[in-house]
């Protein structure tokens, strides 16, 4: 029977050609504009940790000491509630990371030293975030409480320093310093950079800076603050340090995520997360009134507002632009399915019932919608194209994956569906004794 039908719409189809391709265009230019930008705002908002977010914490408590009290506690912890938590080890795993830049000495002649984007952090960070190696691995937490001086480096700087060779066990100069590579990230691309999603509620929707690469130079949190000292990210101070140290700094500058593997665990966490506050209050390191929150990573990146605001506009405008397509399309539809309204009346008196009348002109609908369908992926991948030569940070990772080009296909007949339904039903209740007289 969709045989049947698939024919009889392939016929009345060929009979205006100019019509159909208008339809089909119309689909066509609606889905890829909105394909576009749902696939990169499906590409911005997806989870960066799959199955395991539900897992990943983010406890916060106000550090400061000076008069503001604030209404939310800040994106970023003091140094010792910071080391405090993660020492503790109460979470199955925990890690703390603060971010800064270092100048990398080169060891090839004729080049010239550069700065990288640094993160401090603990070795907890790359079993915890499912960070893949090329070469080598993580150093260990013996090694980090030792203060040993070693560095996980990324697959970009390892590329640019030894040509992409197995560097583990080589020497590389930061400050001045000498320091052991022991791990290569291999390609690793979340996507926001989750674990450093702090102010970006601030930042009026431009989160965009959010996206770009992971850092090129990982260091053990002593290590970091033994050559790297005065060369990390502020974010917030109540106070002027006396000294760039970030151990003693009255300032906020680390964040602290943990992996609670069960309710039971997130719930005792959250729990020795109060005592904890309630513990400094009480030693008189904090002042403020008890201030905690602990969120999950898909939580924190809702509350941080992660996706740029220009993306989701562009979203809603596609999606509008497509209503406007297929209001368009289903004029044309009518007008196609009433000027064969004889046509129509005959069937109708030779037996034809509304029903397959109904059928026959949704499947040419139907078949409108494939065809645009093809035109919509073929304009998507020209977006997609379009948005990755944009000075974006998110530009390198927007692609179309499996599951968003079955869905263009899929929107398209669907979106020719509802748009051939109105018509097809007009069509269907055409009177047969009245277009028979005249004929």
């Amino acid at each position: 029977m969709f045989g049947y039908y698939f024919d009889l719409a392939m016929r009345s189809l060929k009979r205006n050609k100019v019509l159909t391709a208008l339809m089909v265009l119309a689909i066509a230019v609606g889905i890829g504009a909105s394909m576009t930008t749902l696939t990169v705002m499906y590409l911005l908002s997806g989870d960066p940790l799959p199955g395991k977010s539900a897992r990943i914490y983010y406890p916060q408590l106000d550090p400061e000491t000076g008069a503001d009290v604030r209404k939310n506690p800040a994106d970023l912890l003091d140094y010792i509630s910071a080391h405090d938590l993660w020492q503790s080890g109460k979470a199955d795993r925990q890690t703390m990371v603060v971010f800064g830049s270092i100048k990398v000495q080169p060891g090839l002649a004729g080049q010239s030293p550069f700065m990288a984007d640094t993160l401090a952090t603990t070795s907890d960070f790359f079993p915890m975030f499912d960070v893949p190696f090329r070469y080598g691995g993580a150093w260990n937490a013996a090694d980090e409480a030792r203060g040993i001086r070693q560095v996980v480096i990324s697959d970009v700087l390892n590329q640019r320093l030894f040509g992409g060779a197995n560097s583990v066990g080589r020497t590389i100069v930061l400050n001045g310093t000498g320091v052991q590579v022991v791990g290569v990230l291999d390609h690793w691309r979340p996507r926001p950079l989750f674990y450093m999603l702090v102010g970006a509620r601030y930042s009026g929707g431009d989160t965009g800076g959010y996206y770009v690469r992971p850092q090129d130079v990982f260091l053990p949190m002593p290590t970091a603050l033994d050559i790297n000292a005065g060369n990390f990210g502020w974010f917030s101070c109540w106070g002027k340090p006396d000294r760039m140290d970030l151990r003693n700094a009255p300032c906020e500058s680390v964040g602290l995520w943990v992996q609670l593997d069960t309710a039971a665990k997130a719930a005792a966490y959250r729990r020795y997360l109060d005592a904890y506050d309630a513990q400094q209050r009480a030693l008189g390191r904090l002042t403020h009134p008890a201030n905690t929150r602990m969120m999950s990573l898909r939580e924190w990146m809702a509350y941080q507002n992660a996706v740029p605001s220009d993306v989701k506009l562009q979203t809603w405008l596609a999606f509008g632009f497509l209503l406007v397509c297929l209001f368009n399309t289903v004029g044309l539809l009518l007008a196609k399915f009433l000027r064969r309204s004889g046509e129509i009346g005959v069937r109708r008196a030779l037996g034809a019932t509304r029903s397959a009348i109904f059928a026959q002109c949704l499947a040419e609908a139907g078949v409108i919608g494939l065809l645009g369908g093809v035109g919509g992926l073929l304009l998507t991948l020209l977006g997609l194209w379009l948005v990755r030569q944009q000075p974006v940070a998110y530009a390198d990772v927007v692609a179309l994956n499996v599951p968003m080009l079955l869905l263009t296909i899929l929107l398209a007949i669907a979106a020719a569906l509802v748009a051939g339904a109105f018509p097809a039903l007009r069509a269907s209740r055409v009177p047969p004794a009245l277009q028979l007289k005249t004929l």
